[in-house]
């Protein structure tokens, strides 16, 4: 088994063919979206390839150690990447080509008018994590 993360974009990614910001979606609309995630979830909590999932708020703070006896610097002259990671899914799976697949699933998550949203989602190893690639 080997740890892969699933890195949710709000933007910085390529954009996804439903590119319409959840901020304009309906009620309903981020509804469906959540309950996708959700039973997404559930469905790999069965098979034991689900570690755990977040999402994340657009705001956040970056902050760095300033030396000793200094107060940690926050917002400091570092590109604005902070609003770029919507949310993650940690998953635990065999292989390399399952990995694929379940974020080609989640990339089928519901937005706008109900279609899927087909957007990119960042697949990345743990460090240190040998994934199985079969061929």
């Amino acid at each position: 088994m080997a740890k892969y993360l699933l890195l949710k974009h709000y933007r910085g990614g390529p954009a996804a063919v439903n590119d319409v910001p959840m901020e304009q979606w309906t009620p309903e609309e981020i509804s469906a979206h959540m309950q996708y995630m959700g039973d997404f979830a559930a469905r790999l909590e069965r098979t034991g390839e689900f570690v755990d999932a977040q999402a994340l708020s657009p705001e956040g703070t970056w902050v760095r150690y300033d030396g000793e006896g200094r107060p940690p610097v926050t917002d400091g002259p570092f590109a604005e990447t902070k609003d770029l990671i919507a949310g993650w899914m940690v998953i635990d799976v065999e292989t390399h080509e399952r990995a694929v697949e379940l974020a080609g699933e989640l990339s089928a998550a519901p937005g706008a008018g109900g279609r899927p949203i087909h957007e990119w989602l960042e697949l990345r190893p743990f460090y240190g994590e040998t994934p199985t690639v079969s061929e």
